[in-house]
């Protein structure tokens, strides 16, 4: 038995999903008492391979076609290699590009798709749990079909670690070109295209309770003072205080931080399925009921006007008059 998992890049580097796909892969091989396969297709697909030979993969299948995602050579990639190992399941990344060719090769191989997976059960029947209503309600759904796909959400499995013996070997597949109907052009980032929260390792993130622009000269001094990178909860955005590429949620962008100061946020559903998978959460709120608390690992309640000027001090900055 096979579970072939499709890792992902951008721009020459491996994505965060790539890694915790190798996690669920690895869970989901070990329930069905199958192998763990990766696709690598694209870009430096031999330095790609290498850096994802993590504990627990037992072979990497290397397609070195184009730099960048395209959907019709991923999809014709993934169909052949799909064809030619028939795994048992396929598992691919809940992301912008996954989403992009998952339905076109499940339904090439006449597979069942699930997407947005948060968990599964593969002890019996496939139970893979999904969530609603911006992560309010849970639902499971029952996949009784001897192979499946699945999309797997970025932040829900824990990034796969280690130095595995895996094999690496291309994938002999012929792509054909006339069906090739894209390309990429360029990249153009969102609002202030400098910053990406996606790859900060420390993230200084304010919300409502900030209460006024003029105040948010204040948490960036907390960000300098760390060296940390600066992002928001939806309010700010919507405000246009801060740029749409500094939001965190899940109208926002997924971020596993190792540490993440979330500065007057409550914590609202939304927000927290953007930034739970984050190492160490630490959370500064006049509200020892907000949401928030529920899942920080460390709470300050008290007032941010109080706590952030002192933080900076101790910090070795200077907080702004």
């Amino acid at each position: 038995m096979t579970v072939l998992a499709v890792t992902e890049h951008r721009r020459g580097k491996l994505r965060t999903p790539s890694f915790e796909i190798i996690t669920a892969g690895r869970d989901l091989a070990d329930a069905l008492d199958a192998e763990l396969h990766l696709a690598v297709i694209g870009g430096d697909v031999n330095g790609f391979a290498d850096r994802l030979n993590r504990d627990g993969v037992d072979a990497i299948h290397t397609v070195a076609e184009g730099e960048e995602f395209n959907h019709d050579v991923y999809t014709q990639a993934i169909t052949a290699m799909a064809e030619a190992h028939d795994p048992d399941a396929l598992l691919m990344p809940n992301t912008v590009n996954g989403l992009d060719y998952a339905p076109a090769v499940a339904g090439a191989l006449d597979l069942p798709l699930v997407t947005d997976a948060v968990d599964f059960d593969a002890e019996g029947t496939l139970e893979v749990t999904r969530e609603q209503y911006g992560g309010k309600v849970e639902t499971t759904v029952d996949v009784e079909a001897d192979a499946f796909a699945l999309t797997i959400r970025p932040a829900e499995w824990p990034v796969a670690e280690g130095t595995g013996d895996a094999e690496i070997a291309p994938f002999d597949v012929t792509i054909d070109e006339s069906a090739v109907r894209s390309s990429v052009e360029g990249f153009e980032e969102v609002g202030s295209g400098d910053v990406d929260i996606t790859e900060a390792d420390v993230l200084v993130s304010v919300g409502r309770g900030i209460e006024e622009e003029e105040n948010l000269p204040l948490v960036e001094g907390l960000a300098d003072a760390l060296g940390a990178t600066l992002s928001s909860s939806r309010p700010i955005v919507d405000n246009g205080w801060l740029a749409k590429n500094r939001q965190v949620g899940q109208s926002g962008k997924v971020v596993t931080p190792d540490v993440y100061i979330a500065v007057g946020i409550s914590g609202a559903v939304q927000h927290v399925a953007g930034m739970k998978g984050s190492d160490t959460i630490i959370a500064i709120n006049t509200d020892p009921n907000a949401p928030i608390m529920d899942i920080a690992d460390y709470a300050i309640v008290d007032d941010l006007f109080d706590v952030v000027p002192e933080l900076i001090k101790q910090f070795g900055g200077q907080a702004p008059s």
